[in-house]
């Protein structure tokens, strides 16, 4: 294999892997997961990325890159009065709805009707609340938080893809070499999957499960594809919301959230640098696959060394991580003029955080949104 495979995959994976997953963790502590559980959800879901990249790479002959569901796991950590057996039920339950959309095209055309605008406010009104906490977490912080700022702006200026990692090696450097942050005992490697029998809660899976699966499709599997074609490859739709829906219910059992179609990562490995024969391009796919299945093996290690960073840190490693995500929802919520207003009561709802009969403020600002958007059509 060549060289240049190898590294486009190794920099891809560990873009996608060092900018979120502090998120993760986050969505593991939001659900009470225990230590094991939450190793075993980071093995379930790099695993996941490795079996579904190798395996549409290979059947198809194009370069397919999956990625864990970022925006999900900033939804699964904004959310409250979930246990891990019922974030297990909902994850099930995205997984099967994504498989669902590929095989089930009724399914598919009507999520297609969900006006872009309001889908991307509910997405923006799930990240907001983490990137405002990045100030208060630079006020406590602003020793250790200055440095990881400073770099990923200079780092942004000349490669995006980068300056999340960038900011992290500095938070890292900055913690440790300050003593505000001591290496911990370093736990036992591979780690050990752990079954999580799923409880099946209405409120969990209407407020959890539902809003989950949206944002997977309007925010990561749609812009995936959309990179295959901008990159001149024709992308396996069907299949790969089959594959990617199936092997998520899979992993779910293991405490693992969704894996969806890659957008940045994705353009890594897709360019002329990667092979000059682009048909021979879909090789990355089994380079990254190999990456991950180590970073999967290793996950413990690197939950533990973040485990022990400052809290204050991490937050604002994680409101860091999100601006770009935020960006992009943004735009998309206000682009339609004749969706503006329902994407902002979407946006507000959502943003507010404010569950009602048990059900998440997600579902609640898609609703709101819907309604609005639906009055205002009608009546013009």
């Amino acid at each position: 294999m060549r060289p240049s495979l190898i590294s486009a995959a190794l920099v891809a994976a560990l873009v996608g892997y060092g900018s979120t997953i502090a998120l993760v963790l986050a969505a593991a502590q939001a659900l009470g997961a225990t230590p094991d559980q939450t190793a075993s959800w980071v093995m379930g879901v790099c695993f996941a990325k490795a079996l579904g990249s190798a395996l549409l790479s290979t059947w198809h002959r194009v370069p397919v890159v999956l990625a864990w569901s970022t925006p999900g796991a900033a939804l699964i950590a904004a959310s409250s009065g979930y246990g891990m057996a019922e974030g297990v039920a909902a994850f099930l339950l995205a997984g099967l709805l994504i498989a669902a959309t590929g095989l089930i095209r009724p399914l598919g055309t009507l999520v297609s009707k969900i006006p872009d605008g309001i889908a991307a406010a509910m997405l923006a009104g799930v990240l907001l609340p983490f990137v405002l906490k990045g100030a208060g977490a630079a006020q406590a912080a602003p020793l250790l938080v200055a440095p990881m700022v400073a770099l990923f702006v200079l780092v942004r200026l000349k490669n995006p893809a980068m300056a999340v990692l960038a900011a992290l090696a500095a938070g890292l450097v900055t913690a440790f070499a300050t003593g505000a942050a001591g290496l911990p005992p370093l736990p036992n490697i591979p780690p050990t999957p752990t079954f999580i029998a799923p409880e099946f809660h209405w409120p969990a899976l209407i407020g959890l499960g539902l809003p989950l699966y949206l944002v997977t499709m309007a925010s990561q599997n749609l812009p995936g594809f959309a990179t295959m074609r901008a990159a001149g490859y024709e992308p396996p739709v069907a299949p790969a919301l089959t594959v990617t829906g199936l092997i998520s219910a899979a992993t779910a059992l293991i405490g693992a959230h969704t894996v969806n179609m890659a957008a940045i990562t994705a353009a890594i490995c897709m360019g002329d640098d990667v092979h000059p024969d682009r048909t021979q391009r879909w090789k990355v796919g089994l380079a990254y696959a190999g990456v991950w299945i180590i970073l999967g093996l290793t996950g413990p290690v690197v939950i533990a060394i973040l485990a022990a960073l400052p809290p204050a840190l991490m937050t604002a490693l994680v409101a860091l991580a999100l601006l770009g995500p935020l960006t992009g929802a943004l735009t998309g919520a206000f682009a339609a003029p004749d969706q503006r207003f329902a994407a902002t009561l979407t946006l507000a709802v959502t943003g507010a955080g404010v569950a009602f009969a048990g059900i998440g403020a997600a579902f609640w600002g898609l609703l709101a949104g819907l309604a609005i958007w639906l009055i205002e059509a009608r009546r013009k």
